[in-house]
């Protein structure tokens, strides 16, 4: 009796052992899940301080190739190795804790684990904005899409019978903001000059006011491939996270979707994307290569054609402006000269990083070097502009220039106001239509980007609306005057099954299979 006793002893303090090495294994597993997710918040709020939830959960599914190198060291360094090291402490105190019997401090180590999960559960909550996301997400905002999308495919839009050329210059992560406060930014000091002036001498959409005027990246747009979705199909990109997760196995990106691209190539134009960066980064290759079959010239591009000063060129995320600048202008003259209308599209780089890239153009007229980055664009960008003036397809092109998004830049705007409406820098020039309010000062999105475009290249928009955008040409009442920014900022929150639809993902398992 005595041995069975015993045994019954020995069985129960292995399986007390057992349970206590499992009850430590996942301590030290969600310590290190909460840890973990504290500091990604930190390290996502330094880097993207303005992060919406429905943009994180597009950005977590999209392929990670072409993303900058040293953006996902920095991950690593500021997120996942201070998460492995807080883990690999606690490990070593539960260890020792364990060999010196101390079950009460054991113990607490538990609750030290049950508050890191809920502290760092709570920071995401918080600067997530999860609340509001939440509930955002009622009946009527989540058929808000589909009820005020005007499709494309349905609309007749009628092109001149000289049709003009379109020059879309997307300027990475610049804003009114950077302007002075004299010019409607919200800095003393003028950063960018000779976009202010540019800006101020065509089209901004600010009426008899001397400032400038620009379109408000609304949810869902505040990112490149995002803003560059949303200025060309008037939507916000929106699809489920677990279709997100399958972008990069898809043939088609929003394919029943009708863009600029699709209506430009349709009319018999070539259109070209050019980037500094590999285009396959966020989707960008994959949806102008299949809507409007655009060609592409990114820095792989460049590289296989020997472009760069060596063939294993790179710097931050491929080759600086300076150079984008210059391949533009060659590409410029080989479309001008080709006799077709074309579209050539054009995004910058050096202003996207955090602090800006600093290229051999660059000067010192600022003491912060991002606000030397953003002049010495400024003063690229006017340059480029003089050289197209002097082209001879100047006159039948119009020129469109827009920040994709706000700056993503971690501290540079602490000191602007928290009520200051943060606008992408826009101007239209050499436009073939005419403002019929042009005394109005106007409040619009990226969405109203598409059909005005369109309008200022001389085409003729039946409704004047496209996608969730409005001709602002025509001076019809645009989605954010009607309803106001936040309103529509929270209608676009909510999950949209008419989206859902529209991206048609597919599994990549199924599509094997068929």
């Amino acid at each position: 009796m005595k041995e069975v006793k015993k045994h019954v002893k020995r069985l129960s303090l292995k399986t007390l052992t057992m349970i206590c090495r499992t009850l430590n294994f996942l301590t030290i597993i969600l310590f290190w899940a909460g840890s973990l997710v504290l500091f990604s918040m930190f390290w996502l709020f330094r880097t993207f301080p303005h992060v919406k939830l429905d943009e994180l959960l597009y950005q977590l599914g999209a392929p990670i190739e072409g993303t900058a190198s040293d953006m996902i060291w920095n991950y690593v360094l500021t997120a996942l190795v201070p998460s492995v090291a807080v883990v690999v402490l606690a490990f070593v105190l539960i260890h020792f804790l364990h060999r010196k019997g101390k079950r009460v401090l054991r113990t607490g180590m538990i609750f030290a684990t049950v508050w890191m999960v809920a502290f760092s559960g709570s920071v995401m909550y918080e600067r997530l904005d999860v609340n509001a996301y939440l509930i955002a997400n009622n009946e009527e905002n989540k058929s808000f899409i589909e009820e005020y999308y005007v499709d494309p495919s349905d609309v007749t839009i009628t092109f001149p019978e000289q049709k003009r050329n379109l020059l879309m210059i997307y300027l990475e992560s610049t804003e009114v903001t950077f302007s002075s406060e004299e010019y409607g930014g919200a800095f003393e000091e003028n950063l960018i000059p000779e976009l202010t002036d540019i800006s101020l001498h065509s089209e901004n959409f600010s009426g008899d006011e001397n400032v400038l005027n620009g379109a408000i990246a609304l949810n869902g747009s505040t990112w490149t491939i995002g803003a560059m979705f949303s200025t060309t199909s008037g939507l916000s990109l929106k699809t489920s996270l677990e279709d997100r997760n399958s972008m990069d196995t898809q043939s088609e990106f929003f394919a029943t979707t009708t863009t600029l691209g699709d209506i430009l190539e349709n009319n018999g134009y070539h259109n070209t994307l050019l980037v500094g960066s590999d285009a396959t980064f966020g989707g960008r290759r994959l949806y102008f290569s299949t809507h409007g079959n655009y060609e592409i010239l990114d820095h792989p591009y460049m590289l296989e054609q020997h472009r760069l000063p060596a063939d294993d060129y790179k710097v931050w995320w491929g080759y600086e402006d300076m150079y984008l600048y210059q391949f533009a202008q060659e590409k410029l003259t080989e479309l001008g000269n080709a006799g077709q209308p074309f579209n050539f599209t054009m995004l910058t780089v050096d202003t996207h990083k955090e602090n800006g890239y600093v290229c051999a153009l660059c000067e010192t007229e600022h003491e912060d070097q991002y606000a030397n980055v953003y002049s010495c664009g400024s003063k690229q960008l006017s340059a480029f502009l003089d050289w197209c003036k002097e082209q001879p397809w100047y006159d039948n092109t119009t020129i469109v220039i827009t920040g994709d998004h706000p700056t993503m830049d971690s501290d540079f705007c602490d000191g602007v106001p928290s009520d200051y409406q943060r606008k992408v820098l826009t101007a239209y020039l050499n436009t073939a239509a005419v403002n019929q309010v042009p005394e109005s000062y106007r409040t619009y999105s990226t969405f109203d980007t598409f059909p005005t475009v369109l309008a200022a290249m001389g085409a003729e928009i039946e409704g004047d609306r496209l996608g969730l955008g409005t001709n602002l040409f025509s001076g019809a009442e645009t989605l954010t005057e009607y309803f106001g920014v936040e309103e529509v900022n929270l209608k676009l929150m909510a999950n949209s099954r008419f989206m859902e639809e529209r991206a048609n993902i597919k599994d990549p398992v199924s599509s094997s299979e068929e």
